[in-house]
């Protein structure tokens, strides 16, 4: 389960906490989510503090929202570590 909080948002930038797995169908979540913010041009910011668990594909996701400016923040060193990788 990935549950999607916004903790602060100003118009033009958001920040949403997740919480729990980024994986099967929450990566579609996550997907729709951060489009519908990147497609009003806000400042789109992750925090990742209480995420347990990233599969394959959230990763890759993760990876291309990266590639569009979206902040990711307090990724553990392991999810950090393979959002990154080859970027």
């Amino acid at each position: 389960m990935l549950k999607i909080s916004i903790v602060e948002s100003t118009g033009e930038a958001v920040t949403l906490q997740l919480e729990g797995q980024i994986s099967g169908k929450w990566v579609d979540l996550l997907q729709l989510t951060s489009e519908e913010y990147l497609y009003r041009k806000a400042r789109l910011t992750l925090d990742l503090a209480r995420v347990r668990f990233v599969d394959r594909e959230g990763i890759a996701l993760l990876k291309k929202l990266v590639r569009h400016q979206v902040a990711i923040l307090n990724a553990s060193p392991f999810i950090a570590q393979q959002i990154t990788a080859a970027l």
